[in-house]
């Protein structure tokens, strides 16, 4: 009589095959490498958000018995954002259009900037600067008109995008208010399990990077708006600056670099000292975020400086902008799937 063969090993949780969990993760790993290909890089976030809001409203327990239903509280995700926009839209008529068009113009004015850095120092100073700076200063002034004309194009990508954004902010939105099955079949469960642990991740490092972008921007706003006027100094585009402060923040390091050097130059666009004093204050002000990030990003996902520039790096280098905003998300998932099987 031939012996039954043996069922396939469980996965550490006891009801998920191994083979079943090892193609949920090439699943996972060809849905990352699409939405980077083809550009779905802000429908994945807002999914991940809407998910989160869905989740967290119909669960709060501040609201006590208004606490809605995960179908409610779906709907409530789904048509608050819709319902400000087309709200912000009618009482705010081309206040993006100009926003766009304050940025162009402050990639100009730093392109300025950069080409006449010689004449604002003092002569003593400027005399021993090397002569390769002015093509490395023609190359950046070049880079930053170039941006400031890629803006004219914004409209229909920014529509693309905000378009991709609620598509993804209603399907993540749905997950949590459509019903599941009590006892899933083994691949919708493990499906589950990489969906919950993706999801983890991006709580713990987007939600963690919020929070330090938010503290920039405050430091960034009370620096241009108070300390500078008291010293009778007006910082041009200094609403722009903190704008740019806060988003680019959500970008860990690089993001902190690349608000860095446009403070500097907008300060020096006013006087070299200016610029000195903006760079003494963004030395200070990482202080304080280096604390922050070690006690925040570093404890939540278990990852440091280095792991993060490098991943960041390779993405950019692969991906474009796209990349460099997904590698501190994917990578955080890669290491709590690690840390699930106990490999790290």
């Amino acid at each position: 009589m031939t012996p039954t063969p043996p069922l396939p090993p469980a996965a550490p949780g006891g009801s998920i095959p191994r083979f079943v969990a090892a193609s949920t993760f090439v699943m996972v790993a060809c849905v990352c490498l699409c939405v980077l290909v083809y550009g779905l890089l802000p429908g994945l976030l807002a999914m991940c958000l809407g998910f989160m809001a869905t989740q967290a409203l119909s669960t709060s327990r501040f609201l006590g018995r208004l606490r809605p239903s995960a179908f409610t509280a779906a709907a409530v995700v789904i048509l608050v954002p819709l319902l400000s926009m087309g709200l912000a839209l009618s009482q705010a008529k081309g206040v993006v259009f100009s926003a766009v068009a304050q940025y162009e113009a402050l990639l100009q004015h730093l392109a300025g900037t950069v080409l006449e850095i010689r004449q604002k120092l003092p002569p003593n100073l400027a005399a021993h600067l090397p002569d390769e700076l002015v093509a490395a200063q023609a190359w950046l002034a070049a880079y930053l008109q170039s941006q400031a004309s890629a803006l004219t194009g914004f409209g229909s990508a920014g529509l693309q995008g905000g378009l991709l954004a609620f598509v993804g902010l209603v399907v993540g939105a749905l997950i949590v208010g459509t019903p599941g099955h009590q006892q899933p079949a083994p691949l919708r469960a493990a499906v589950r399990v990489r969906a919950r642990h993706f999801i983890g991740a991006f709580r713990q490092i987007v939600v963690a990077q919020f929070w330090i972008a938010t503290f920039n921007a405050v430091c960034t706003s009370a620096f241009l708006f108070g300390v500078l006027p008291l010293l009778d100094v007006q910082v041009p585009y200094s609403g722009m600056l903190v704008a740019l402060t806060f988003f680019a923040g959500l970008i860990p390091i690089v993001g902190n670099l690349l608000c860095n050097g446009v403070l500097t130059l907008a300060g020096m666009s006013v006087a070299p000292m200016v610029g000195l004093a903006c760079l003494m204050f963004l030395i200070a002000i990482h202080k304080f975020e280096y604390v922050i990030n070690a006690k925040v990003v570093g404890k939540r996902t278990g990852t440091t400086a280095w792991e993060l520039l490098t991943v960041m790096f390779v993405g950019e280098a692969i991906f474009g902008v796209a990349g460099l905003v997904a590698a501190p998300l994917y990578y955080a998932y890669v290491k709590r799937e690690l840390l699930e099987a106990g490999l790290v």
